[in-house]
This record gives C-alpha cells, structure tokens and sequence, in this order.
C-alpha cells in the first residue's frame, strides 16, 4: 500500500503568510528588522534552524530562544484567521479512496497542530500524523519524513509527500522519498523542481485531478 505523506502548513491550510508576519513581528521585538520577503523565503523551515539562517549564528545565541517564543505567542494571535485550502480535506479523501496510507506531517506544536486538525475534520480520516514531538531536527533535515514513514510502517520507495515549500522537497530528497509541488506556498514552480519536486501543480484542487496519474502514484 502506498504512504502519502502531506505537509500541513501552506499545503491544507493557509498559514504560510501568517507565519512570516509572526517573525517578523518577533525579530522586531528583539531589535532585528527583517524585510517580509527574506522570511517567506524561509517559511516550511523550523525555527530551530529559521532564526540562524536568516540572523546569523551569533543572534541566535543570543537571542533565538526569545525570538522562538515570541513567534510562538505572536502565531497565536493570528491562528484564528487561517483557513484549510480549497480542496485540502477533499485530497485526503481522494487519497484514502485511491488506498493509500495518509499522515500529516507537521513540525508544528501540538496544540496547533490540533487546531489544524479540527479546521479540516481530518481526526478520523487520516492514519496518523507528526508533531513537534516526533523530531529532533526540522526540514530541510530529513526527521520529520522519516517519522512520518515510522508511523506509516512505510519503505521510503513506497512513499509520496505532498508539500508547498522548497524545504519540504530538500527534506523528502534526503529522506529518499518522492515528492510533489503545490504553489499554494508561494514558492515558485522552478524552485519547487530544482529543490527535488517530481511535478508541480497549482494547488491541491489541481493535484487531485492527476492521482491516478503516473507521476503522482509511487
């Protein structure tokens, strides 16, 4: 049976702009201005990894675990304002109608990712799913596929993820899963395709007219 392994954030619901604001606002708080764009760039990234690549070591010494914190709280005040993508509990559907084994994958804390749950009705449909809990490092490191294809009892060349983001095709690169595009994340085709991404579709509504297509199916 094959696994599909879906990201959460900017692939079913549309939390990636959201997220960037929250940095920013929490950066700021801490006397660093990043500009908008740079921290969309780097959204899909954890902040374990976030506030070093876009600060610098030194500041994330200094003052990342504040900064973490802070975006934490800031996310918080904006989480009410997302909403699942159009069509995102209708792939999970599909998915589990074409057989295939279906687990969310979030690096996201529990209580987000419970909240990310309820907004797609998703507690009973999917096989599983991923939390913070279930990794040490976040994408682009490959720990959360791989605790996704644990979960799933799932060989890596059984397996598919779904993701929006270039970190999410770095990480199922190095976890040697396939993985498949959606610009619903604001990353561009040609980047989802140089970053490891076997196709790319506008979103998931599009996907979901190719999943008995070769290039979706493991």
């Amino acid at each position: 049976m094959a696994t599909a392994i879906l990201d959460i954030d900017g692939t079913l619901v549309d939390t990636n702009y959201h997220h960037a604001v929250a940095w920013y606002r929490a950066f700021r708080a801490h006397g660093f201005v990043v500009p908008l764009w740079r921290i969309h760039r780097h959204i899909g990234m954890g902040g374990d990894q976030l506030v070093a690549a876009l600060a610098g070591k030194g500041f994330d010494r200094e003052h990342g675990d504040e900064v973490r914190a802070a975006e934490t709280i800031l996310y918080k005040q904006l989480i009410e304002e997302t909403q699942p993508l159009t069509g995102a509990r209708a792939l999970i559907e599909d998915l589990k109608a074409s057989g295939y084994t279906v687990i969310l994958a979030s690096s996201a804390k529990s209580d987000e990712l419970e909240h990310y749950l309820k907004l797609l009705d998703a507690h009973a449909l999917v096989d599983a799913w991923t939390d913070s809990s279930d990794v040490e490092q976040t994408k682009p490191q490959p720990d959360l596929v791989l605790a996704a294809l644990e979960k799933a009892d799932a060989k890596p060349k059984d397996a598919v993820m779904i993701g929006d983001s270039t970190w999410d095709c770095e990480a199922a690169k190095r976890a040697k899963v396939r993985s498949i595009g959606v610009l619903t994340g604001g990353f561009s085709e040609r980047e989802l395709l140089d970053a490891g991404a076997a196709k790319v579709f506008t979103s998931v509504d599009e996907l979901r007219k190719h999943l008995d297509a070769d290039v979706v199916r493991v």
